[in-house]
């Protein structure tokens, strides 16, 4: 009988355990948007101890969605390895919008029919300086009233000379004199700012937009709607600089034009900034103004007469 030879040995590095990890974890939801954030690998022997993050899509139940990727990512790297992989540890560190439920995709739900309900068209600030202005102010004013009722009752102590120092003005001072008058003056102001804080919305630098997830509000803002309009004109042929100015309710794009055709340009400049507005999803979508101007066309100033050299003498005439 033959002897039988000497066998090598196959032995899988922690960073090959963690390449496969990482790619099980794209693998564990196909179709979906999950892949890999970091990765870590120990193995000892033929055991092997796999953790990795994911960023998973949103949106999608969190844990069940977690449970089959550790499954996969521990079922896959055994089958690939040949190592006795322990369950598999997942952290998740984001959470992506899914492409089977962006907008536009098919079979995507209709965007105010995906939020729960009506969009709103401007974004409402919560309003909190004001807010934290007068309850610091009410906070003050009543716990040292408290404070000196306490002290008065409890602790058998004379008023505070700031609270019958008051009163006392009160008593001594009527309706119709000036500083009376000019208090009452300042709460209605007060009354007044305090209701337009309440019936408008603030936040105007912000543009509300469509969300494919129910129950989430979206806003972009304002610099980053120019930030795009400006890329996309500046992407045009012939185009030197660019100039954006987005409002509420009007985006307007200046370009100045180095070369080329200028009613051309601004056709592909427009064609491009409709886009761009289109991939923002704006709730209220913007009046869209394009603007094109030839760069100015530098002359050089006229000649002149040569300067006399310095210190040339001129010649003398006379007959």
């Amino acid at each position: 009988m033959t002897a039988p030879g000497q066998r090598g040995t196959t032995t899988v590095s922690d960073r090959a355990a963690r390449r496969i990890a990482g790619r099980a974890v794209t693998e564990a939801l196909p179709g979906r948007a999950a892949r890999a954030t970091g990765s870590s690998a120990s193995v000892r022997g033929g055991r092997a101890e796999i953790a990795v993050d994911v960023a998973l899509p949103y949106p999608a139940p969190l844990t069940p969605t977690v449970r089959r990727v550790q499954d996969h990512v521990t079922a896959r790297t055994a089958e690939l390895t040949g190592l006795d992989v322990r369950t598999a540890r997942v952290g998740v560190t984001a959470l992506t919008p899914d492409r089977q439920t962006a907008p536009g995709a098919p079979g995507a739900p209709a965007p105010e029919a995906a939020s729960g309900g009506r969009v709103p068209r401007r974004w409402w600030a919560r309003r909190g300086l004001p807010l934290g202005v007068l309850v610091l102010l009410a906070t003050l004013t009543c716990g040292a009233l408290a404070t000196d009722l306490i002290l008065v009752h409890a602790g058998h102590r004379p008023a505070a000379l700031w609270r019958t120092g008051a009163l006392h003005w009160l008593y001594a001072h009527g309706p119709g004199e000036p500083p009376v008058t000019a208090a009452a003056l300042g709460c209605a102001l007060l009354g007044v700012w305090l209701i337009v804080l309440a019936v408008t919305p603030g936040r105007r630098g912000l543009l509300t937009a469509h969300s494919p997830a129910p129950a989430t509000q979206v806003a972009v803002d304002r610099a980053a709607v120019a930030a795009l309009l400006r890329d996309a004109a500046a992407a045009t042929d012939g185009v030197d600089t660019v100039a954006v100015r987005v409002r509420r309710r009007r985006a307007t794009v200046r370009a100045a034009l180095a070369f080329g055709d200028r009613a051309a340009t601004r056709e592909q400049i427009t064609d491009a900034a409709r886009r761009a507005l289109t991939e923002c999803g704006l709730r209220r979508p913007l009046r869209l103004r394009v603007a094109v101007r030839p760069l100015p066309v530098w002359t050089p100033p006229p000649a002149g007469p040569a300067p006399a050299p310095t210190g040339a003498v001129a010649p003398a005439g006379g007959s």
